[in-house]
């Protein structure tokens, strides 16, 4: 058994784990001012956010290419694999988990698994790392897929935004959500439900309040397991810094990393955006 395992660029993985040779990811272009860009290629993250900055318009981002991922799968035999498991961003949030799933029994000699992440960023990457680690320990493709479902099951991230408008744009929350935060001054703390769509978790009236019950829901969740936490943040380190200590403050013990939330994940969140995730150690 050879598993190769298959992503996209809105999963924040670490330059290590990207150099793997059972690793492949599709990218995700963003669009701004008509000009498509890829991080990495052709375009840093701080790059972005300056370009975000600039335009007159809210950049926009395209889904990962079917016929890309038929290409992958195409050569996959050739090269000696024989399992697949693909983990893509939520469908919840792209129509791409959908749109992929005839590809399952279009190749032969090859076993090909789409589990539903429910998520992007951060916990996403740890989902295709930790598989990646699993593969190389000799856990079977079975066991490997159990771990990731049971993930998802129990993963998911807290945003603060301060512009709703992007995710209205993109087709992420609904309108109303965004007129009542925008209108009434509220901050509301969104959240990725159980379906891994974009919902508002709760309606806070101060930035520092939202901060303040953001890191109580985040505190009291990992208290019952073991959990890897992130503060991700849209060029907005400050904001990270702040909150990070508050969820300190509250008890956590393990290591709080802050990642930084790149071009895909940044087009819908806007710049000042910062999010706090949990994802299970299973």
């Amino acid at each position: 058994m050879k598993i190769a395992v298959i992503t996209d660029s809105s999963a924040y993985l670490t330059e290590v784990i990207k150099k793997k040779d059972n690793l492949f990811v599709l990218d995700i272009p963003v669009i701004i001012d008509g000009v498509s860009y890829v991080e990495g290629e052709n375009l840093t993250a701080k790059e972005f956010y300056q370009k975000m900055a600039a335009s007159s318009e809210l950049p926009k981002t395209s889904q990962p290419s079917v016929a890309e991922l038929e290409k992958i799968l195409s050569n996959l035999p050739d090269l000696g694999y024989t399992h697949v498991l693909g983990i893509f961003l939520s469908s919840g949030i792209s129509g791409f988990y959908q749109n992929i799933q005839y590809l399952k029994d279009e190749f032969e000699g090859l076993t090909i698994a789409f589990p539903d992440s429910k998520i992007t960023s951060a916990p996403l990457g740890k989902m295709v790392s930790d598989s990646l680690m699993w593969a190389e320990e000799g856990l079977t493709f079975e066991q490997i897929l159990n771990k990731i479902e049971a993930m998802a099951a129990d993963t998911t991230a807290y945003i603060l935004v301060d512009d709703l408008n992007h995710l209205v744009k993109g087709g992420r929350l609904s309108n109303g959500a965004a007129v009542l935060g925008n209108l009434l001054s509220i901050k509301p703390i969104l959240y990725f439900n159980d379906e891994g769509v974009i919902e508002v978790f709760e309606k806070i009236r101060t930035e520092k309040k939202a901060y303040k019950r953001l890191a109580d829901v985040v505190a009291e969740h990992v208290a019952t397991g073991n959990y890897t936490v992130r503060v991700l943040e849209a060029n907005a380190m400050d904001k990270a810094e702040v909150f990070r200590t508050l969820l300190e403050e509250k008890g956590i013990d393990s290591p709080i990393e802050i990642v930084p939330l790149g071009s895909v994940v940044g087009t819908h969140l806007g710049e000042g955006a910062i999010a706090c995730c949990y994802t299970p150690n299973v």
